[in-house]
């Protein structure tokens, strides 16, 4: 590769780096609804593969099915949680005046006589009347927002347009990702294609172990955490269990966010400390679960990601891109670990590495 050539590769990542950080605003739909088609495509590869006597599906009426089978699970799932957190939530909202009342009677008590400080006492009406303010205030601020949203079409349309892209972008990408592949293979040129395509695949690889995987590990363990806080006694342990498991796509923060929130919880609901230990124990069997189980089973060792590394790169893309860049923080940064393997292989056959170790 000539040093003209050197530029212009550079020049085109620039370039691509500077438009995508400013078209990062109206790119969520289309980087969404690339990884939903990303994530059906081998499915909808098998389904086309299938033989059933002389008759074998067409793509499109595979991603049909793939994309329907999606639609459905995606209804489902909302169809069942939605309303028992809007429950759990209520509940909480219901006991608040309960929760305020015994922080008054005992936690403050107890805290001044521990500490020998004067904290002194919350008037628990005056914490309630306060609270239902705020939140009268809140209900008529969220009525207000909703009405300028309403009246701005500009944001309605928006929401409405994200609505809608993301299911049309994700069949279409669906049923063309084949096609879209090949031609992206044609394009490359010929001195590169063989290592490019090596590093495709082992960068498909680490995608489809790291993507799958991590999604079926954040579904295993919302749902230890939630059926373990239910028999705990725990009112909000659907609430608290699904939250850890979404947020335990950074290491360790789902568990530490998770045992948190549902020993302020436990405490608050149940008014005695040995309430923690059941809690405790959920979030220690979930973690060693994850550890033992689930992460070896469902992602495996291939991505090879250090967890400050996973924490850096989740903060860096929120930082650099926002929501979009949280999302797509894990698979790029995964994607780069393939291109620094290969770099180090690289590095270490050359003749600068092999005359310094030499001269070592």
């Amino acid at each position: 590769m000539t040093d003209a050539q050197k530029w212009l590769v550079l020049a085109f990542f620039l370039v691509s780096g500077w438009l995508i950080y400013l078209l990062a605003p109206i790119l969520m739909p289309f980087a969404f609804a690339a990884i939903l088609a990303y994530l059906g495509d081998p499915l909808a590869d098998k389904l086309e593969a299938i033989k059933i006597k002389s008759y074998r599906l067409g793509r499109t009426s595979a991603v049909i099915m793939v994309f329907t089978m999606m639609l459905l699970v995606v209804s489902i799932v909302l169809m069942i949680l939605i309303p028992k957190i809007e429950f759990q939530i209520s509940q909480l909202l219901t006991n608040f005046p309960s929760y305020v009342l015994w922080l008054n009677k005992t936690v403050i008590p107890w805290a001044e006589h521990q500490m020998e400080l004067k904290i002194g006492f919350f008037d628990a009406d005056k914490v309630i009347a306060m609270a239902k303010s705020h939140w009268q205030s809140a209900g008529k601020s969220a009525i207000s927002l909703v009405s300028s949203v309403s009246q701005s079409g500009a944001v309605l349309a928006g929401w409405v347009m994200n609505i809608v892209l993301i299911p049309v972008i994700t069949f279409y990408l669906l049923r063309d990702w084949d096609i879209l592949v090949a031609m992206i293979r044609d394009l490359l040129p010929r001195r590169i294609a063989p290592t490019a395509i090596k590093l495709a695949l082992e960068t498909n690889e680490v995608l489809g172990a790291f993507m799958r995987g991590q999604f079926y590990v954040m579904l295993g363990l919302g749902m230890i955490y939630s059926v373990g806080l239910w028999f705990a006694g725990l009112e909000l342990a659907l609430l608290i269990g699904m939250m850890a498991g979404i947020v335990s796509f950074v290491p360790y923060l789902g568990a530490i966010v998770g045992v948190v929130v549902a020993c302020i919880a436990a405490l608050f609901q149940f008014q005695d400390v040995m309430s923690l230990i059941p809690v405790a124990i959920v979030f220690m069997v979930g973690q060693s679960m994850e550890g033992m189980v689930l992460t070896p089973l469902l992602v495996g060792d291939k991505i090879g990601l250090h967890p400050v590394a996973v924490m850096f790169a989740v903060l860096a893309g929120g930082q650099l891109f926002g929501f979009l860049g949280v999302l797509l923080a894990l698979p790029v940064a995964s994607v780069v670990m393939v291109f620094l393997r290969h770099i180090h292989e690289v590095y270490t056959g050359s003749d600068f590495y092999s005359e310094e170790k030499v001269n070592e």
